[in-house]
């Protein structure tokens, strides 16, 4: 599924390389006239973003492939040794060594013997200047150098093209090159035929799949693999290596190309965790491009139109507001792969796919679960919280360095928002790991732990008559939950008595305890509460005390505090302690 869904992806691609072509950097063009001779040489190169230096111009070229001993030309575009002849030693009359003329023979003989079969006006004259060229002939030295009006040895070494005077694009760039060299780099490649497992048809087999598969961090700078088979131990039935899994030549090339290219646009992907993520569509539509940032967000360095756009679609989708062509047609089916990487290969962390429609629903059930009052929001911060916000702020809770995230978590945690089904329980185990490490708990973690319970324990709120509301609930019969108030109505006492100048209050020191075994701690809480209600004036002093004499009220009494609490509780005391310690604080106009 994923690689048919990818060689459908190539088919619709117009800016993509076609089969047996390659990115190559090409520093001149060789620039012919109407008769077939040298007439100039167009410098192709540009500057570095970095400096002053001249690097080569990266451009779809005929790849020659892998070269082991020299014995493969290129195809009207290759390094100067093979197109003039000449290494980048300078050469002189007569000098041209027998391995130069060797390699000028192979590229001479594969454009002639192509002439019959691309029969174009344009490629003839290529064939022209190559039986006209002769690499020993010292006056060809002068006549470059002339042409290139720049040091000869800028130009060996390099990559060179055709190009026809009066003509901007390249003669390889022509349909009926594209249209020979394709069939000719697919036949020439793999002897063994069989079924394509992608496309069903009859045709050559890939031994490898190339080209490479470059831009997942982590994996080799020089490419890795989806698919690779290099151990007795795959062999089926004597088949070996990729035969026991056969994919054809052209739809190797076209899910390995297509792949290439959503991993080389930053719209494209997107990272979670170790994982690097690309998502398509079985047609254009706007969410190919705005995904990726609505999953892992939008650096401060991007457009501030894009930041808008997409900040308005996630409230959209949040509230229910979504036009039903914003993201595209709802029947059209999207796809998302996540690949991690492994040595040499490339590991499929997760793969999804489904309807626009089904996508979109499943994302507003998730917003609709996290929504929880904001700690921060445009009342009183300039960079307020997010409403919606994405999946790697949410993972970035459950570690302190983002290198940190569990590997597996990524996956399984888009697994459940995309399919609309229970977040894992190590999502909320991690993050409860982090609240007794970092001793806070913030806007994120409380949403986290909110969602979690309104997906995957709804009955059991049910059964307890237990209504997750966004904001305080004063009214929830839960003792865990009442207990996180009691706690963060302590705490804000005891910041009052010492004048709100506490550096540690028992938050630091008592909520890991209190929120696992309250039995243990809050008795202790509850004498140290008395001595900072004394140092309160007599209006804080009552504000306080009736607002622990409501709660104790909820809870029965202040003696019927539980031993522990299990994983839900503490997540309802997490809760509790959020909601209240919000409501608790001043307002802006309080503030003024």
């Amino acid at each position: 599924m994923i690689l048919q869904s990818l060689n459908q992806l190539y088919s619709r691609l117009a800016d993509v390389d076609r089969p047996g072509f390659a990115p190559m950097g090409l520093s001149w063009a060789i620039v012919l006239s109407k008769e077939g001779q040298l007439e100039s040489l167009l410098p192709l190169r540009k500057k570095a973003l970095r400096g002053n230096k001249l690097v080569p111009t990266p451009i779809s070229a005929p790849s020659p492939g892998k070269r082991t001993s020299g014995d493969k030309a290129g195809f009207l575009a290759d390094k100067t040794e093979y197109v003039l002849g000449w290494d980048t030693n300078v050469p002189s009359e007569g000098t041209v060594s027998e391995k130069l003329q060797k390699r000028f023979q192979l590229f001479r003989a594969a454009h002639l013997s192509a002439r019959d079969s691309i029969n174009q006006p344009d490629f003839e004259l290529v064939c022209r200047f190559l039986e006209a060229w002769h690499p020993e002939e010292g006056e060809n030295l002068e006549r470059i150098a002339q042409a290139a009006n720049a040091p000869l040895e800028e130009l060996l070494g390099t990559n060179l093209a055709f190009q026809i005077s009066g003509k901007t694009g390249f003669v390889h760039e022509l349909p009926e090159v594209i249209d020979y060299w394709s069939k000719a780099s697919a036949s020439s490649a793999s002897a063994t035929e069989g079924f394509c497992l992608v496309t069903g048809e009859k045709q050559p087999l890939a031994r490898l799949h190339d080209p490479s598969i470059k831009g997942v961090p982590g994996a080799q700078s020089s490419g890795a693999s989806i698919v690779s088979f290099n151990l007795s131990a795959f062999t089926s039935y004597g088949k070996e290596q990729s035969l026991n899994a056969p994919v054809g030549e052209s739809a190797a090339f076209a899910y390995c190309t297509a792949l290439n290219w959503l991993l080389s646009r930053r719209e494209r992907k997107f990272r979670i965790g170790d994982t690097t993520a690309v998502l398509w569509t079985d047609h254009p539509t706007p969410i190919e491009t705005l995904y990726p940032w609505m999953i892992s967000g939008i650096p401060e360095s991007e457009d501030e139109e894009l930041k808008k756009r997409v900040h308005k679609v996630l409230r959209a989708i949040s509230l229910g507001t979504l036009g039903k062509d914003e993201l595209g047609d709802t029947d059209v089916r999207y796809y998302v792969l996540g690949l991690s990487p492994n040595a040499s290969r490339l590991s499929v962390r997760f793969w999804h796919t489904g309807t626009l429609d089904e996508l979109i629903t499943n994302l507003k059930r998730h917003y609709d679960a996290l929504r929880i009052v904001r700690q921060w929001d445009e009342s009183n911060s300039k960079k307020p919280e997010p409403e919606s916000p994405n999946v790697f702020e949410l993972l970035r809770q459950t570690a302190r360095e983002a290198d940190g995230i569990p590997p597996l978590l990524a996956g399984a945690l888009m697994r459940s928002i995309l399919l609309g089904i229970a977040y894992p329980n190590s999502l909320v185990q991690a993050v409860m790991n982090r609240i007794r490490a970092d001793r806070d708990v913030n806007y994120l973690k409380a949403a986290i732990l909110k969602a979690w319970l309104v997906r995957n324990h709804q009955d059991w709120l049910k059964k307890q008559q237990i209504e997750m509301t966004t904001a305080l609930h004063k009214d929830t019969p839960s003792v865990a939950y009442q207990l996180g108030r009691l706690f963060a109505v302590y705490e804000q006492a005891q910041r009052a008595a010492h004048e709100f100048k506490l550096e540690r209050t028992i938050r630091e020191t008592m909520y890991s305890s209190a929120s696992a075994n309250p039995l243990a701690v809050f008795g202790r809480l509850d004498r140290l509460n008395k001595h900072h209600l004394q140092k309160l004036n007599t209006g804080s002093n009552r504000f306080f005390s009736d607002l622990i004499d409501e709660i104790h009220q909820k809870i029965e009494a202040p003696s019927f505090y539980p031993s522990s609490l299990n994983l839900k509780g503490q997540s309802l005391f997490c809760i509790g302690y959020y909601h209240q310690r919000h409501d608790l604080r001043p307002t802006k106009k309080e503030n003024e």
